[in-house]
């Protein structure tokens, strides 16, 4: 850099392949027309994820940026030797999300723009870093869900197609599951639902010679006995879903999915994985 001369601020917004971040960046699009688009691939997104970036891509006019090229999830799990993150052990958002976002803004200057609502009580991310500050123009501008859906299908994107069964966006084997999106999974992915199962597999193998504890990827259950109960699971939640429907025939099934969703498990999941 010449002595003297100053690095031009960046403006920055991060896309989960989630509803929110993209409503973000359709509405930002004309308002900060030098914005950079990143997403943090974790070598582990379900394919309506991709497709859903892609046609975000189109509406943009601008490509985004994909991080972590070289360093995807299985390159970490290896560093972690095998270590499976979880709730209490959260190395994946650390590593795939917060770090990679962190080195490609480097000392630069930068404006991180967040896509939490403002009908949401929550923080995102906020990097500590002294030279990103964090903006939430939802929050500003007093942008609630219902306008979120509006943006997105007056540019034409439409909501992801996973969101027919699931609410948040992440991994494909995201340990903040509920119990019907791992069903779900069996069903739409049977591919992907079976490498999860042997991410499982492969580490109690490993714990019982090692007689330590059992690691299972949803609470209470393996996956192998959760899809044996499966039918118990669907059951249950179309009767919660038929329920929730009933009392508010007015709401959109997105919203009734996730309330019913958030009855069963409502914890936070990471924030830069799912906005």
């Amino acid at each position: 850099m010449v002595a003297g001369s100053e690095v031009a601020q960046r403006h920055v917004l991060g896309l989960s392949g989630g509803k929110d971040s993209a409503a973000l960046a359709i509405h930002l699009r004309n308002k900060v027309p030098e914005m950079e688009y990143f997403f943090c691939d974790t070598g582990k997104e379900l394919p309506e994820t991709y497709e859903f970036l892609q046609r975000l891509e189109v509406a943009l006019g601008k490509s985004i940026v994909r991080l972590n090229a070289d360093r995807d999830f299985d390159h970490w799990l290896f560093v972690y030797q095998g270590a499976l993150p979880s709730p209490q052990m959260r190395w994946c958002t650390r590593m795939l999300k917060l770090k990679p976002f962190e080195a490609w803004i480097g000392d630069d200057p930068a404006v991180t723009y967040i896509g939490i609502r403002a009908d949401e009580n929550r923080d995102g991310y906020i990097s500590h870093k002294p030279n990103i500050t964090a903006r939430f123009p939802f929050k500003e501008d007093g942008l609630v869900k219902d306008d979120i859906i509006r943006i997105l299908n007056d540019a034409g994107v439409g909501l992801p197609e996973y969101y027919s069964w699931r609410t948040r966006s992440g991994c494909y084997f995201c340990f903040f599951q509920r119990k019907i999106e791992w069903v779900m999974l069996a069903e739409k992915h049977p591919d992907l639902f079976e490498k999860a199962v042997e991410y499982e597999d492969k580490l109690n193998y490993e714990a019982t010679a090692m007689q330590d504890r059992t690691y299972t990827w949803t609470q209470g259950e393996s996956l192998r006995e959760l899809v044996a109960r499966k039918d118990q699971i669907k059951e249950q939640h179309e009767a919660k879903m038929a329920k929730a429907a009933l009392n508010r025939p007015n709401l959109p099934l997105l919203n009734v999915l996730g309330e019913v969703l958030d009855a069963e498990d409502d914890s936070k999941p990471c924030a830069m994985c799912h906005i």
